[in-house]
Parts: structure tokens; sequence; C-alpha cells
């Protein structure tokens, strides 16, 4: 008897030839385990040599900043860098105070006066300060010509690479007692004046000398993320009748909110680090009544008047709230639905 052959079609002939894998629900129809299953040993040789181009720079980080957290001992000390003991450091056997020196600072008038002034430079900054860059950005980035926002970024970028020697001796020839203000009012017959040594502008005259220095910095930051808004966007926005500030209120400005919360969040956090090196060159004219702040004050006591303990205490509190303001400010960050420094 012939019996008749039923020809193949192409799907079974592929499939006879290519049987489905086995399914395995652990590593998912595969047969090789997903990447988060991995056993440390194999993630190590995997990416052991990510690891190795990273290890130099651990080492950096924990050796400068983390090693030295360890030197906040001091604060509980009478700290004395010239006691020794056949060459071991002195820190080992300086004398014990306990909480003496944090009682010394609560009751110190100068640290008092020293937290109002860096709290009032701050608020300055924060008001008068902060949305200088934005304003900034926006308005370079509304520059038809390349050339011109090229221009005028480089022109406002210019003063960063500046140092505060020469930043505090332009505002000198400009609104010193010998300066270009001064002049100008004596040869029109006004009493000349110099701002630079009157502490009840001193801080307006510091928030002046921030702005000038710094604005360039942030509004590279800006324009990095007004960079990443698409232009169908505006283009949608402008079909629909939405003028330019219309466009720059619903498009632009959204953008922009989390860049702005996150560079907020972390003012916020540097809040009591108001400029030490630009504070301190400006110091003796005005007097430590008007200019001294926090990281003036550690330093005045620590190193001038050899007063490590005391010094360290200081700095001590200042990390501590510090530590809280990015906290509580990140916090409301969350609240307002923006990500912050670090998510929920």
């Amino acid at each position: 008897m012939s019996h008749s052959t039923v020809p193949r079609t192409d799907t079974e002939a592929e499939a006879k030839e290519n049987p489905p894998a086995a399914h395995d629900g652990a590593t998912g129809g595969t047969g090789k385990p997903p990447a988060g299953k991995l056993s440390l040993r194999l993630r190590f040789r995997r990416d052991r040599v990510l690891l190795l181009m990273t290890l130099p720079a651990i080492l950096l980080v924990l050796l400068f900043n983390y090693v030295p957290i360890l030197g906040n001992v001091v604060a509980f000390q009478e700290y004395d860098p010239y006691i020794s003991d056949n060459g071991v450091v002195s820190i080992l056997h300086s004398p014990w105070v306990g909480l003496e020196n944090f009682q010394r600072i609560f009751e110190d008038s100068a640290f008092w006066n020293a937290v109002q002034n860096t709290l009032l430079l701050f608020f300055l900054q924060l008001v008068l300060y902060f949305p200088i860059p934005i304003l900034l950005a926006l308005l370079i980035n509304s520059v038809v010509r390349p050339r011109v926002r090229a221009i005028s970024q480089a022109v406002l970028y210019l003063p960063h690479f500046f140092s505060w020697v020469l930043v505090v001796a332009v505002f000198q020839q400009l609104f010193g007692g010998a300066g270009l203000l001064s002049q100008l009012l004596r040869d029109h017959g006004y009493d000349g004046l110099s701002l630079m040594t009157d502490p009840e502008t001193f801080k307006f005259l510091v928030t002046a000398q921030s702005v000038w220095k710094d604005a360039g910095w942030g509004i590279i930051v800006f324009l990095a993320a007004l960079a990443s808004v698409s232009p169908d966007l505006y283009e949608a926005a402008a079909m629909d009748g939405a003028n330019r500030w219309r466009r720059m209120w619903h498009v632009t400005l959204p953008a922009l909110r989390p860049v702005i919360a996150l560079l907020l969040v972390l003012r916020v956090g540097d809040a009591l680090t108001v400029g030490f090196e630009q504070i301190l060159l400006q110091r003796d004219a005005v007097g430590p009544g008007a200019s001294e702040v926090l990281d003036t004050f550690v330093w005045w006591n620590g190193v001038r008047n050899q007063d490590f303990g005391y010094a360290a205490a200081a700095g001590l509190v200042k990390g501590v709230i510090s530590l809280g303001l990015v906290l509580i400010a990140n916090k409301v960050a969350h609240l307002m639905g923006e990500q912050g420094v670090y998510k929920k």
C-alpha cells in the first residue's frame, strides 16, 4: 500500500529545526539568570574594570572628606597641638572637657552675632542673587543670533575666573573712598563716600560682588536645562495662540522647575557658608560687628587665637545645622512634587 506524503509547511520545518527552549520562570525563558539575580562574586567579576577605575576617586574622597571628620573629636577636648608623647600625635593626649566648648559657644554673644550676620547674608543672596542667573539665562535664550548669545554668555561668565582678591580690588577702585564714584561726586560739588567701609551697606555690597562674580556660572546650568526643552512644545504653544510671555510661563519655566528646586535645596544647605575668603578680605575695613560670619568666626578663634577645641565645636554646630537645613529643604521639594537631592 502506498502512503501519501503531506508536505510540511515552512513554519513546521522551522519549529522542528529550532525547538523552543524550556520555560524557566527563574531565568525568564532565556536560560540565563537576569542581571539583578547575579551573585556578588559574578557581579564583581563582571564590573571589576569599572570598580578599579573608580577606586582612586573613592580613595581620594575617603582621604580628604571622611578621614578629617575624625578630627571633630577635638571639639570635646582642650586641644593643644604642641602636646606630644614620644612623637605620638597630640590629639591622643589632650585633656577631655566634654561639652564645655559647646556651652561656651551658646553663651558667647560674638557667636550669635556671627549667626545673625550669616543668616542675613544668606537671605539677601537668596532673594537678590539666586533669581538673577535664571533671568539672565531666559534673556540669553531669547536672543536669536547665536553669535550674540555666545559673546553675551562669555562676557557674563568671565568674572567667575577672577579671584576674590581681584574682585575686591575692582570694587575698591569703583566704590572706595578714592574710587571712581567718590571722585565723580566731588567733581560735582558733593561729599565723597566710601561704600567699602560702610557697615550699613556692607551686606548689599557683598551680595553685589557675588552676583558680578558667579552669576555667569549659574547661567550655564540653566541654559543646559533650557537646551533640553523640545522645540515642538514651543511650536504647539504658538499654534494655540500663546505669545512669547505665555510660552515662557507655560513651557520654559516648568522645564526649569526641577533644576531650580535642586539648586535651591543645595543653596539652603550651603546657607551657613557665605564666602569665607570674600568676607575675610574686607573684615578689617568694616569691623567684625558687621562682617563676622561663622566661617570667619571659626578661623579667627581656631587659627588666630589657637583655641582649636572651641573653633571645632563651632564648626561642628554649623555642620549639623546645615545638614538639617538640607533635609528640610529636600522634604519641601518632595512636597512640591520635585525630586530634590535624592528621591523619597
